[in-house]
């Protein structure tokens, strides 16, 4: 799942030499973004500063919290038609439902919130989805 990739918790990487390589350039990319945001901000300075590994692990945490409905959407922009996301929320009243529009529930259909990101799944520990 990308948020376990992102926030370094990924447990079935594959190829070892593969994954070593991604987590080799998200340490990279975490580590300009801490630059940027602990220069001039004490108050991120004191948050992310404990990383004395520089896994950026609360920083990683603390992005994909702010990003993933957006990082959902550009995944589902591309979906086509009749791709489908099982999820119960679309239409709740009336019972079980799939999620057909870019995997996103259709607002008109009575759907609570077509923007609402399907991956409830985000914080459950992989060994148990």
């Amino acid at each position: 799942d990308i948020g376990d990739i992102i926030r370094g918790r990924d447990l079935y990487g594959g190829n070892n030499k593969r994954r070593r390589k991604l987590e080799e350039n998200l340490q990279k990319i975490f580590e300009k973004i801490h630059s940027g945001l602990t220069k001039t901000n004490s108050a991120l300075q004191a948050r992310y500063n404990d990383d004395k590994n520089n896994n950026f692990f609360q920083l990683r945490e603390d992005w994909w919290t702010a990003n993933r409905e957006t990082v959902w959407k550009a995944i589902t922009c591309a979906a086509k038609v009749g791709d489908t996301y099982f999820r119960a929320t679309c239409d709740i009243d009336r019972g079980f439902s799939q999620a057909t529009k870019q995997c996103r529930c259709d607002k008109d259909k009575g759907a609570k919130d077509d923007n609402q990101v399907p991956t409830y799944f985000d914080y459950v520990p992989q060994y148990l989805r």
